[in-house]
């Protein structure tokens, strides 16, 4: 489990594409953090280190992750949003991410302002039902709050404060670039439930 507050701006050091599954090298200073089979969420997907050698970790990259997250169009010298699995006895000082992806989304605005930058994502049609106004969402890695929400167009709008631009790259990302969204998992919980009861009457 993560936080979606991301500890570190990694680095894409090589990629090798292996059919349908790929192997990423990062470089991380979070690496002296890690072991062997430890989890680190990169762009808000969890991966698993494979190997460890100075601050270069080695992840594998199954096709299921492929296809719903941006990972498979990294490429080489790309930075990336990275954050260790949370401890038990730490603060959860975002929301609940499981860094599993539910799907990727379209920056539609990028605009600086004299504080803040307004952030506008147009996220997949099946997802626009779980993201409701001063909720959470995860996007590439990063939890934020909801600002407003067009369920028209499916487009989320959210506002980066100071602290999110300088310790994430989403004050970087272009208008069409791809980003991972995670909804809240509760809404999803909430949502099975109701499905539940109401085939049991």
């Amino acid at each position: 489990m993560f936080t979606g507050l991301v500890q570190d701006v990694a680095i894409i050091e090589e990629i090798v594409r292996r059919g349908d599954s790929s192997v990423l090298t990062i470089k991380t200073r979070l690496a002296a953090m890690m072991g062997i089979g430890d989890s680190i969420s990169i762009n808000g997907v969890c991966l698993t280190a494979t190997s460890i050698q100075g601050e270069a970790i080695t992840v594998d990259v199954m096709v299921q992750t492929l296809k719903l997250s941006n990972i498979g169009s990294l490429v080489t010298g790309q930075s990336v949003n990275a954050e260790l699995a949370t401890r038990a006895d730490s603060r959860l000082g975002g929301h609940i991410v499981q860094g599993h992806v539910d799907g990727v989304g379209r920056v539609i605005t990028n605009e600086p302002g004299e504080k803040w930058q307004k952030f506008e994502v147009q996220i997949p049609q099946k997802l626009i039902k779980y993201v409701v106004n001063q909720g959470s969402i995860c996007i590439d890695g990063v939890s934020l709050t909801v600002g407003i929400i067009d369920d028209k167009s499916c487009n989320v709008t959210l506002w980066l404060i100071p602290e999110t631009l300088e310790k994430t790259t989403l004050g970087s990302r272009k208008i069409g670039d791809e980003v991972n969204i995670e909804v809240d998992v509760l809404a999803k919980y909430v949502e099975r439930l109701i499905q539940v009861r109401g085939s049991q009457q």
